[in-house]
């Protein structure tokens, strides 16, 4: 299980897929709404000028000595929804991150979001 204590010390670690290819950087973890566990991180990709950030699914993550290896090929990874490295996830695209890897989604009782950014 991953702590949620643990999450500050991953930013800026690069992310790697089960092959140890490289994905980008840890930009930020989100945690599910339901539980406050870390569900998905986004990672900075792409050439300086033109990055952007992409969501990855925590599960069977592993943390190293400077990187943290997702349970994703980096080709799936990098197909992911995305957003601007300054912008916000709009709520009502939330749903196609799970969607694109398979995962169900969950909305609150209420309508909540599944996601908060930590």
């Amino acid at each position: 299980m991953i702590h949620a204590a643990d999450i500050r010390e991953w930013r800026d670690k690069d992310v790697v897929d089960p092959k140890g290819n490289k994905i980008g950087v840890l930009e930020a973890i989100y945690v599910d709404t339901t539980t406050d566990e870390p569900a998905m991180a986004t990672v900075r990709t792409g050439l300086l000028n033109r990055q952007r950030l992409v969501f990855v699914p925590l599960d069977e993550t592993i943390l190293g000595p400077g990187y943290v290896k997702v349970s994703y090929a980096k080709g799936l990874v990098r197909k992911a929804p995305s957003i601007g490295t300054d912008d916000v996830l709009p709520a009502d695209q939330e749903e196609a991150i799970f969607q694109h890897y398979g995962l169900p989604y969950r909305q609150g009782t209420r309508g909540e979001r599944q996601l908060g950014r930590r």
